[in-house]
């Protein structure tokens, strides 16, 4: 006999709607898979589109670019390999000038970063840079050192002494302030050393009157005055002597002709004023040591 299996229509329905859910379970699933691998597919070739969009740059780079990380481990690498080629090459002494005077039988010289003498023969073309030389002296000193040139060089006026000279200079010097020729005083350093130069080739040996060598100093100081002096014009009467007017002009004129060159030279030529300097101090009496201050 056979077995009958009996199902209510609740249980059939129900067996019925079960099925169906699942067919649309596994439909839903699979759609969702789907839309899931087409969405990834889309935003895999939305990147690749964007990393391929490159900004216009009338420089083109290189076809083939590596990444921003492997530039910089390449980067380093090189500067490595830089340091150790540097650090691997000899290193040669940086010359250094060396400061050095200048002697005569020995020469220095700098040998690989250092200093070295060499003998050297003395020659008489041999060439020695000029030191400097840094002089000074005050306003009486050089004074009482172009009283003792005059009374040195005028060896025939016995009587004569330097302070005499001296009071000259100062006596015309005063006078021109007094009177209000000059705001203030024309003996400085510089000026008389400008003076001596004037008396030293004016000033003759063969002089034997006082009147004459008063009239000769004189007259340099005029041309001195006028040629360094603050004011534009200076009077002739407390430089001239009456007596001697002709004779006063006539030796300008000749001091004129003969120093403008050295009175030029004396003002624009530092080592030339030194020189003079250095004489007109070397005119000093060693024998006097109290100086006119």
């Amino acid at each position: 006999m056979g077995t009958v299996l009996s199902l209510s229509p609740a249980e059939k329905k129900s067996s019925i709607m079960d099925a169906e859910l699942a067919k649309n379970d596994k439909s839903l699933k699979r759609h969702s898979m789907f839309v899931s691998l087409s969405w990834k597919k889309l935003v895999s070739n939305s990147a690749k589109k964007s990393a391929k969009k490159v900004t216009p740059n009338p420089n083109p780079l290189p076809a083939r670019e590596l990444p921003s990380g492997q530039v910089a481990q390449l980067n380093s690498e090189n500067i490595r390999k830089t340091h150790q080629t540097e650090e691997k090459k000899p290193k040669a002494p940086i010359p250094v000038p060396v400061p050095t005077v200048p002697t005569q039988n020995n020469e220095a010289v700098v040998q690989n970063g250092r200093l070295s003498t060499v003998q050297k023969h003395p020659s008489s073309l041999s060439l020695v840079s000029p030191r400097r030389i840094v002089i000074q002296a005050s306003t009486g000193e050089l004074l009482r050192c172009l009283g003792d040139f005059m009374c040195r060089r005028c060896f025939k006026l016995k009587e004569l002494n330097s302070g005499e000279v001296i009071i000259w200079f100062r006596n015309i010097d005063r006078t021109l302030l007094l009177q209000g020729w000059q705001d203030q005083g024309f003996i400085t350093p510089a000026n008389v050393v400008f003076v001596y130069l004037l008396c030293e080739d004016t000033i003759a040996d063969s002089i034997d009157s006082p009147a004459e060598l008063q009239g000769t100093f004189q007259t340099c100081l005029y041309l001195a005055y006028s040629y360094m002096g603050n004011e534009i014009s200076y009077p002739l009467k407390p430089f001239m002597i009456e007596s001697n007017k002709d004779v006063f002009w006539e030796m300008s004129l000749r001091i004129i002709n003969r120093l403008s060159a050295k009175m030029l030279q004396l003002n624009a030529d530092p080592h030339f004023f030194t020189e003079v300097f250095q004489d007109l101090k070397n005119q000093r009496d060693t024998s006097e040591a109290n100086l006119d201050r």
